[in-house]
């Protein structure tokens, strides 16, 4: 009767075991990075197209003039991330002041350093945008580069030279105690000569 016992206990205690801790597998969903990009292009654009319809609504060519200069910056900084949120960002920005450029020229007027930062987004694909200041950013590294390998070339040659003139220095200290020595240990040998 025991083992009849303790085999129920036995399959009853497996059974229970068996029925908990069962995890379902995790499925990811495909990351759609189109969309990604789309999304975040879209915000950035959203936010620089409002600074753009407030100064088209206040009629201030300065102003304009400084968002469209942020404009720049902010591809940029775009480029450095995802140069596509870029692509796409010039593209909707460019749009926008397509779409508004009787609204543009009548706040721009004669002002040339404002039509020509207009012009300079408006007129040019957005692959060229991105792609001149993607150069102007590597040329501007390549320079950054060569002036720090110049300035590593003159710190080991000055430390070369350190090193050097301490190693001169401690040979000359050694040659002139060796020197002492000498004369110290022939003054010796003449008074215990008695000369």
């Amino acid at each position: 009767m025991k083992k009849i016992l303790l085999a129920v206990m036995a399959v009853a205690a497996i059974s229970f075991t068996s029925c908990g801790n069962k995890t379902q597998p995790v499925t990811e969903e495909p990351v759609d990075s189109v969309a990604i990009i789309a999304q975040q292009a879209e915000e950035e654009a959203q936010a620089t197209i409002s600074a753009l319809t407030e100064q088209l609504e206040a009629q201030d060519a300065s102003k304009l003039q400084a968002v469209l200069e942020t404009v720049k910056v902010k591809v940029a900084e775009l480029i450095k991330s995802n140069p596509e949120v870029a692509k796409e960002y010039v593209a909707k920005v460019q749009n926008f002041l397509k779409e508004n450029a009787d609204k543009v020229k009548a706040i721009v007027g004669d002002n040339a350093a404002v039509a020509a930062a207009v012009s300079a987004i408006t007129e040019v694909e957005p692959q060229s945008v991105v792609n001149g200041l993607l150069e102007q950013v590597g040329s501007a590294a390549e320079g950054a580069k060569d002036a720090a390998v110049d300035a590593a070339n003159e710190q080991i040659d000055a430390a070369k030279a350190a090193v050097e003139q301490k190693a001169n220095e401690a040979k000359d200290a050694a040659k002139q105690k060796a020197n002492e020595a000498i004369d110290n240990a022939a003054q010796d040998a003449k008074k215990a000569l008695g000369i």
